[in-house]
């Protein structure tokens, strides 16, 4: 599948994908099906997609998977960030500056000097 990039966004950003989704979505007249309920229940399971590439590895095993896992569990995490891309662009919600601020919050509940 190819979604065509935006002029206004460089490829790759939060804000293109977000325009090429929507697009994507506006072609195929998906609107209707991508609720924020239907879309946060994709998100997780797509999560759970990847998990399954890990089930019964070791951590050793999980560290060190082939090119062909690799590639799946890329395509997984791809449907896992396009989701939430998604879900994010029908909320409104910049997904950068939420991703900032919870880092700026996490910070400050997790001091680095506290896990020295």
């Amino acid at each position: 599948m190819t979604i065509p990039m935006s002029a206004a966004s460089p490829p790759d950003s939060l804000d293109d994908l977000r325009e090429r989704l929507r697009r994507f979505c506006d072609e195929r007249d998906w609107e209707q099906y991508h609720v924020p309920k239907n879309l946060a229940m994709s998100v997780a399971i797509e999560a759970a997609e990847i998990m399954e590439h890990f089930q019964w590895l070791t951590a050793a095993q999980s560290a060190d998977l082939d090119a062909a896992a690799r590639h799946e569990v890329a395509l997984e995490i791809a449907d896992v960030l396009l989701y939430l891309v998604r879900l994010a662009d029908v909320l409104d919600i910049d997904v950068a500056a939420a991703a900032r601020e919870k880092i700026g919050l996490n910070a400050r509940k997790y001091p680095a000097r506290s896990s020295l």
